[in-house]
């Protein structure tokens, strides 16, 4: 009678390099090895596995020493096996086995016998269970990033998955934060029905999966780690009657340049025109269903996603279609919206993992770590940090490393808080459970009162003592360094909200080669505006600043319309990118032009006798444009040469106005000065442009200005040399 047996190559014989003579003897014997694995037994392993004998006296032995180091269990076929193996390996004591037996042969004593094996079929199936299903505890479920334009139904998909309504729940049905969500293994089963069974035949099954849904305009930025992603696999989730759109080709591009491998969930068949409802959650089968023309239709869609992806350098396939997962991108059809090809979603998705993921989901001497996500204030916690955790585990009185921006902190957790599985860590709707330990992967919220200022998208690392402390400050502090920009020459401006995006917009603007000269994170200061206005001395188009979802704080805002330094700012990585480079494409074709416009005006302008309105704070009175044009923001001078200040607003008909010609009236506003100190009824008054821009216009742009404005100009320039007789070279 064939049948399984399991032998387990205890610590005395791994350290005697015996492993090999013992599995050989197996082997002679004509027994077919079907496993085989070294690991170290844990002591709630070794508990479970000796668990028959846990009232004898002798228990503690046992477990104490089959812990003591590495064994090698092995699984093996052939006729009779519990009982071959048995007469094979010999008496229990050593001392007693018969000579030609391995325990005969090799054993010194109870303990040290060198092997065990089961004895009856229940031993084994218990045992055989413990020793390998315990590999597949120690792989991780796979993180899961869901991908895709805005409107394609991401989260959608999700909720139909966890029967949840967090789509409903957030401002205008779209994602504004990054949530993660446990899928039990019970769950997919469930969800996958038949096709799960080949997966369960797997020598490593995935214990569920970690899914991380992403706002489409963070395109997972902050789901980063050192080195790549955090993320094992994504669904990119495209509609099936748009196609590709911006925001997915931007995701496409973040998961080619972190290499990581993902599938296409091909949404919204059953919004093809003319898609039959079918009562199956299997696409296969709801496609049969459908008429001729729709299944054409739905191929032609499936071939478009195809060849857009070719030209991208993808081979891809319907998965029904695949031969060679390796080497194609599988699309699998379905509607988030009744849940028809979810189940082959899934399956695909678990499949990949197990037959490709292994050793990247092995947490077999993994160090603990995570990836911050979003740090708040949470009522009754105080501050917290939503956590990806990666690898490892991390205990209560464990201690974390991560980064703030200007070093690193070091804390204990006060509260560990899982959300329920199927849950949503971003808006659970049952409370956080709180518990002593979290395993890899999982998302969890850590409460610390020390975890103002970590940045997100930084690595969170998991200390046990000092040394590890040492070790993963020191780690914190390279990639800080690594990440910031700050270099003297030639480039934009990049100013983010977190690393993960920074991180990503750098690598973007390196391929599009557009030169970074400082990379931070935080708002726009003034001292951002100046800088890029020193660099806009040598190119006008690196002299800019790009704001990704960070606010520009208000002395930035002033600095940059004083400097004429464009500002840009946006949620959206590809709009951020996409209005820079067709503003420098425009500016190129318009170029003289564009400096033009920028430089300060060419004007003269009357203080009206009788038009004070407020004296100061600011000064607001009536002026007459004599000759030019006069905008606000705009440096002005007394007939003697000095600097009054800036025309700070100015107002036609009670309507305020950016700029004022020859012969209008106007009221305007002026900072800092007072009314009958700086500035005088009926004074006249010009425009001052710094010597700089008075050279510009001397040198190429004086044809620009009327003859009236040239005269004036040679007026302010006749005064500005009596007092700096450099001006204007």
């Amino acid at each position: 009678m064939t049948e399984q047996s399991l032998f387990i190559v205890k610590p005395d014989a791994v350290v005697r390099n015996l492993v090999g003579e013992v599995v050989s003897r197996f082997e002679r014997k004509g027994f077919k090895l079907l496993k085989l694995k070294m690991f170290t037994f844990t002591q709630e392993q070794a508990e479970n596995f000796y668990g028959v004998h846990k009232d004898k006296p002798f228990f503690g032995e046992l477990t104490s020493f089959i812990t003591s180091g590495p064994v090698v269990a092995a699984i093996i076929e052939g006729n009779n096996a519990i009982a071959t193996t048995r007469i094979m390996i010999g008496a229990t004591k050593s001392f007693e086995a018969d000579p030609g037996s391995i325990r005969g042969d090799f054993g010194l004593g109870f303990s040290e016998n060198i092997i065990h094996a089961s004895d009856s079929q229940e031993s084994f199936d218990h045992e055989s269970r413990v020793a390998f299903e315990w590999f597949d505890l120690q792989i991780r479920q796979p993180i899961v990033a869901v991908l895709g334009h805005v409107d394609s139904g991401k989260t959608s998909l999700l909720d139909k998955i966890r029967g949840t309504g967090v789509q409903g729940r957030e401002a205008g049905g779209i994602t504004q934060h990054i949530g993660a969500s446990f899928l039990p293994s019970d769950t997919i089963k469930e969800m996958c029905g038949p096709l799960y069974k080949k997966l369960e035949q797997s020598e490593h099954k995935v214990p569920g999966l970690l899914v991380i849904d992403t706002p489409g305009h963070e395109v997972f930025t902050n789901l980063r780690s050192r080195g790549g992603s955090a993320a094992d696999i994504a669904i990119l989730v495209v509609d099936v009657n748009r196609g590709f759109q911006p925001q997915t080709n931007e995701s496409l591009k973040i998961l080619q340049s972190r290499k990581v491998p993902f599938v296409i969930a091909l949404n919204k068949c059953d919004q093809i025109s003319g898609w039959r409802k079918s009562e199956t959650k299997f696409i296969s089968q709801a496609i049969k269903e459908q008429d001729a023309s729709i299944q054409t239709d739905l191929d032609q869609k499936l071939y478009d996603v195809v060849g857009t992806l070719s030209i991208l350098g993808y081979k891809s396939e319907a998965f029904y279609r695949i031969e060679d997962f390796k080497s194609e991108i599988a699309i699998v059809p379905i509607s988030a919206r009744s849940g028809v090809g979810i189940p082959e979603l899934l399956s695909v998705l678990v499949g990949l993992t197990q037959q490709y993921l292994q050793k990247r989901l092995d947490q077999e001497e993994k160090e603990p770590r995570g990836i911050v996500l979003e740090v708040k204030d949470e009522v009754g916690l105080g501050q917290t940090a939503n956590v990806i955790l990666i690898d490892g585990t991390i205990k209560k009185e464990n201690s974390i490393v991560v980064a703030k921006r200007d070093g690193v902190i070091v804390t204990k957790p006060k509260a560990l808080l899982l959300p329920k599985p199927l849950d949503e860590m971003r808006d659970p709707r049952d409370k956080f459970k709180p518990v002593t330990q979290v395993d890899a992967a999982a998302g969890l919220k850590i409460a610390s009162p020390d975890l103002e200022g970590v940045l997100p998208g930084s690595t969170l690392y998991v200390a046990k003592n000092d040394d590890e402390i040492e070790k993963f400050t020191k780690l914190i502090e390279s990639e800080m360094q690594s990440m910031f920009i700050d270099t003297e020459t030639n480039g934009i401006i990049l100013k983010c909200d977190t690393i993960g995006s920074l991180e990503a917009i750098v690598e973007m603007l390196k391929r599009s080669q557009v030169p970074v000269a400082k990379a931070d994170i935080g708002p726009v200061n003034r001292r951002d505006i100046i800088e890029a206005k020193a660099i806009k001395e040598n190119d006008r188009h690196l002299g800019i600043v790009l704001a990704f979802n960070v606010k520009v704080l208000p002395d930035a805002q002033e600095e940059s319309e004083t400097s004429h330094i464009k500002v840009f700012e946006d949620k959206i990585i590809y709009s951020l990118i996409d209005n820079y480079n067709a503003w420098v494409e425009e500016d190129s074709a318009n170029e003289e032009d564009a400096i033009f416009s920028e430089l300060t005006p060419i004007s003269k302008f009357t203080f009206l006798k009788g038009m004070t309105f407020r004296n100061n704070n600011p000064a607001v009175f009536g002026i007459r444009i004599d000759v030019g044009t006069l905008k606000h923001k705009t440096p002005f001078m007394n007939m003697s040469g000095r600097k009054v200040g800036n025309i700070h607003q100015l107002q036609l008909d009670k309507k305020t106005v950016s700029s004022a010609k020859t012969g209008d009236e106007v009221a305007c506003s002026v900072k800092d000065v007072t009314i009958g100190r700086q500035i005088f009824e009926e004074d006249v008054y010009y425009t001052f442009p710094p010597s700089p821009e008075a050279k510009k216009i001397l040198n190429r742009f004086l044809h620009k200005l009327s003859s009236e404005e040239q005269e004036i100009f040679n007026e302010i320039v006749k005064i500005q040399r009596e007092i700096e007789p450099m001006y204007g070279y």
